[in-house]
């Protein structure tokens, strides 16, 4: 799967003191993991949005969903077009959003407004091995790992921080593990975090 390009969506001053912060998140043999969502909290609390970068989409095609992750900001709404020959029953039952997209067949699109924070998992009533994720962000810094599990932020406000990283395999509590750091009021900081994954629940999923 292609992965989502960084999503910094900070306010548009840049802090006084600012640092660039690489994340690199891999496995405990050095298997680069794509896909882990990283979220940052200046201070503790969430950074500041600018206005959403949408429209954000997950398409349906090959009896796949495209992207597999997709991160979007609290109030944001995500399209679903089917670009299959045939027919696809979207849903989710998360608490941060339960909703269901009843039979709709190609060229047909739906879209549903993600206003809670929180993981997403979605699922297609008529093929059993779709799936993917919708990361709900609360915080304006956020972003994707890539195909070599590498996050870069840059401007990151000197100081405390708190990470928080998910993936949907993590094999944690939550799918979710917690990293607090100071960043220096200048230049660069880099972290590799090692995680370990749960199996995939089918043979040709990704990360």
């Amino acid at each position: 799967m292609r992965a989502m390009p960084a999503l910094l969506l900070v306010a548009s001053a840049w802090p006084a003191c600012a640092a660039e912060l690489v994340v690199d998140v891999r496995t405990a043999s050095g298997q680069p993991v794509p896909n882990a969502v990283v979220s940052l909290y200046p201070a503790g609390k969430p950074a500041a949005f600018v206005p959403a970068r949408g429209p954000y989409r997950i398409a349906q095609r090959n009896t796949q969903f495209q992207p597999f992750v997709l991160i979007v900001p609290v109030g944001g709404q995500v399209a679903f077009p089917n670009y299959d020959s045939f027919r696809h029953h979207v849903y989710s039952f998360s608490p941060a959003k339960r909703f269901e997209l009843k039979l709709y067949a190609r060229e047909q699109d739906r879209t549903v407004r993600f206003d809670r924070a929180g993981v997403v998992p979605l699922g297609c009533n008529i093929h059993d091995q779709m799936t993917a994720f919708v990361k709900v962000a609360d915080t304006g810094l956020v972003a994707q790992s890539d195909a070599a599990g590498r996050i870069v932020f840059a401007n990151v406000a000197a100081g405390p921080l708190v990470a928080r990283l998910w993936h949907p395999y993590l094999r944690l509590p939550g799918n979710q593990a917690e990293f607090r750091w100071i960043l220096p009021a200048r230049g660069s900081q880099r972290h590799t975090l090692t995680v370990k994954l749960r199996s995939p629940p089918r043979p040709d999923a990704a990360y």
